[in-house]
């Protein structure tokens, strides 16, 4: 996600993109579990929706409202795009209907298969999708730190969510919830990569943001008044839309930018595997659900995972020493 004329370009940006990630932990990743964290509020946000809300359209509502608000927040995006190459604007075409593919594959799924298989499939698959994907197009080659913090990371999701079907009770599962799951997965890694890689020759995150997500929100801006759009009048509709829009949009697709200047895009879907994580103690904290040890044993799992990743590369090899 490279012409002839740019084509010395992704060896510079891709160079200075891990350096920082390893020797300032907190330059990349921290911005991109901020927005885990803001991703994490969603579920919790979802369930203070009135009851006839549809699913589909509480997630269309919210990227609606906060991907206008990244475009129109977005300084001289309008200059910046214009000045893009056709080919960089290719990109952003794609990486906008990506955008607009992941509410509309992920919330239909979640009420085919259930919230756990979903998010298992969802979440987990990004990061090894965006990471065959980089190698693929040549951005990054997979390292053998990567592939063992992703399989923790996965293994941990997996552990997490699927946690209480595994000590009782069985996990409806539906083919088409699962392939709609695995298509919200492939949408995240292509607009993860598409943004990592024009931020990475040079673009402000703030306007790839702002593109990507203005171009998404008017392509799902039809899909809330056909699913249903009477909610949105009530006070409690209005206020989980707004909130959608403005944190787990908005604010949280800043810091995912910014993040992504300093940070691999295949490393970054792997650092917000913490959403879940966040999902499952707020699940317990303020829902009042209850984990079984196996779901507290993905939560150390997945942690230990994303700790890999987050620690510098020198830290690591120092204490196998």
């Amino acid at each position: 996600m490279p012409h002839r004329t740019t084509r010395p370009a992704p060896a510079r940006p891709a160079t200075t993109a891990r350096r920082p990630a390893r020797t300032r932990p907190l330059g990349g990743p921290a911005p991109i579990l901020a927005s885990a964290v803001l991703w994490g509020t969603t579920g919790t946000a979802a369930t203070l929706a009135p009851p006839s809300a549809p699913a589909a359209a509480v997630g269309c509502a919210g990227l609606t409202v906060g991907g206008l608000l990244l475009f129109l927040t977005s300084p001289r995006v309008g200059s910046r795009l214009a000045a893009g190459t056709a080919h960089e604007r290719r990109l952003l075409a794609l990486g906008a209907l990506a955008v607009a593919a992941y509410p509309v594959t992920f919330y239909p799924a979640v009420a085919a298969t259930g919230v756990a298989v979903a998010t298992v499939i969802a979440l987990g698959s990004a990061p090894v999708l965006a990471g065959l994907l980089a190698w693929l197009t040549g951005q990054t080659r997979p390292t053998a730190r990567w592939a063992g913090a992703t399989a923790a990371a996965v293994l941990g999701c997996a552990l997490l969510v699927l946690g209480p079907a595994l000590t009782g009770g069985a996990t409806p599962i539906d083919p088409t919830g699962v392939a709609l799951a695995a298509c919200a997965g492939l949408s995240y890694a292509v607009y993860s990569l598409i943004g990592g890689r024009l931020i990475g020759h040079g673009h402000p995150s703030d306007a790839v943001m702002g593109v990507l997500f203005g171009g998404a929100a008017l392509l799902v801006l039809p899909v809330v008044p056909l699913t249903g759009a009477g909610w949105l009048g009530e006070p409690r509709g209005a206020a989980v839309a707004l909130y959608l829009a403005v944190f787990t949009v908005h604010l949280a697709y800043r810091l995912f930018g910014h993040g992504l200047r300093r940070t691999p895009a295949s490393v970054a879907t792997t650092l917000t595997l913490a959403e879940p994580a966040v999902a499952a103690v707020l699940g317990v904290t303020v829902l009042g659900e209850r984990l079984p040890p196996a779901s507290w044993c993905g939560l150390a799992v997945l942690a230990a995972g994303l700790i890999l990743l987050t620690l510098p590369a020198g830290t690591t090899a120092r204490r196998r020493r």
